[in-house]
């Protein structure tokens, strides 16, 4: 039951970006870089994934609206960022209840390393959101910003373009996989259902 309905999702993903995959793989990337905690990564994986298997979506396509949306985002961000200051950000964090630890991560790794935070960002889970928007915050100047935005965005896109990609022959194993991950935390969650049931029925 569980492998037909995943079969059944991952069908309906897979014909969605076959059909609108670079427009999604351009609209999930400008947004997560922009500053919006958007999937983007996630798309973009699975874009590439099916690249191998869909005739209509082709790798280096991918990677190249991949780059140019990635870096378009990040510079957005920088300008609500360096409009709005630190007001803007403490309601943006507010808003999508973004843990204080990842824009304090941020602010030390700026003060730390500089314009190179920008490109090492985008490997960093949390990050790459809030890159852009807190490098305007925080008046980073631009012409270094917009350096290692792009190639950060080159490097960081084809990387995980071509992770997908490369996968791109294991379709049926990941179902299969997913299968697997699904019915174990299904018998781990019933059997913690269980013990807690058993402990409520001992303390009564």
């Amino acid at each position: 039951m569980i492998h037909h309905l995943l079969a059944i999702i991952f069908d309906a993903i897979r014909n969605h970006l076959a059909d609108h995959g670079y427009l999604t793989v351009a609209i999930a990337l400008l947004l997560e870089n922009a500053g919006l905690p958007v999937p983007g990564e996630t798309v973009l994986l699975l874009a590439s994934f099916l690249a191998y298997s869909e005739h209509r979506l082709h790798l280096p396509y991918i990677i190249v609206i991949g780059i140019v949306a990635a870096s378009l985002g990040d510079n957005i961000g920088y300008a609500i960022g360096r409009r709005g200051g630190r007001p803007l950000l403490d309601r943006y964090r507010h808003w999508f209840r973004i843990p204080d630890r990842v824009v304090e991560r941020g602010e030390h790794l700026f003060e730390h390393y500089g314009p190179a935070t920008i490109f090492f960002a985008r490997f960093i889970f949390g990050l790459r959101v809030i890159a852009g928007p807190l490098a305007g915050v925080l008046r980073m100047p631009w012409a270094r910003f917009a350096i290692f935005n792009v190639l950060g965005a080159m490097v960081w896109v084809s990387m995980i373009a071509t992770l997908g990609y490369l996968f791109g022959s294991h379709w049926e194993v990941l179902l299969l996989l997913l299968k697997r991950v699904n019915t174990a935390v299904l018998v781990v969650a019933g059997a913690a259902i269980l013990f807690f049931w058993w402990r409520r029925i001992r303390a009564r």
